[in-house]
């Protein structure tokens, strides 16, 4: 059976909206009524949200349901907030994502960037995971750097009290293999104690819950 999940990255444009997306597509297709949320997103398209909700056609929701606080400035949010002027407020982003699981059987929840990317001063992206008290995917793109990467990300995830509960090593489309990019999903399988599933970017569908 599906349930809530927090998805979280090894770093911005590790793919985390499209490993969202197709997640939520298996889910969906298969009769499971289920929303994805972006609590907050920077960036001045809102490509992010606006992926999820085309995902979520026919469901009712809006893109604010999907996104409350957006900021146009492409940094992050603690930095975007203080060009833009303050617009976080956890209570009613609690109250967003409370709205949407009243609704849905599922809540499937992107952060913004990784685990430790500040949202406001002394709040960042872990801080929101914590309050919302769900189990962790981590999304690594699979090229140099994603052991240590991938490591530190999950040691501080369970540091912080949460579950981590998959690890995804996800194959990008614009990215060009190299010498690493063979050994790590062995050599993260050998490291880690959560589950590690590969998974190819032109990839359709994804089931996590199967």
């Amino acid at each position: 059976m599906a349930e809530s999940i927090f998805i979280t990255g090894t770093d911005t444009g590790v793919g985390k909206t499209h490993v969202l997306c197709e997640l939520l597509r298996t889910l969906r297709s298969s009769g499971t009524n289920t929303v994805g949320f972006k609590p907050v997103e920077c960036g001045r398209d809102r490509s992010d949200s606006r992926a999820i909700l085309s995902v979520c056609e026919g469901t009712g929701i809006t893109l604010e349901d999907i996104n409350p606080v957006y900021f146009e400035t492409p940094v992050a949010p603690q930095a975007a907030a203080e060009i833009e002027g303050p617009k976080w407020e956890l209570d009613s982003v609690l109250e967003a994502f409370d709205d949407l699981k009243s609704r849905f059987d599922a809540v499937i929840v992107e952060g913004a960037g990784g685990w430790l990317v500040p949202i406001e001063s002394g709040f960042s992206v872990a801080d929101l995971a914590g309050s919302l008290q769900l189990p962790v995917v981590v999304v690594a793109a699979n090229r140099l750097g994603v052991l240590n990467h991938t490591l530190l990300t999950v040691n501080q995830i369970e540091r912080d009290g949460l579950d981590c509960r998959t690890v995804i090593l996800n194959d990008l489309a614009d990215g060009e293999p190299d010498e690493s990019t063979a050994s790590n999903e062995a050599v993260l399988r050998d490291q880690l104690d959560c589950p590690l599933l590969r998974f190819q970017f032109s990839q359709s569908g994804l089931d996590l819950f199967g």
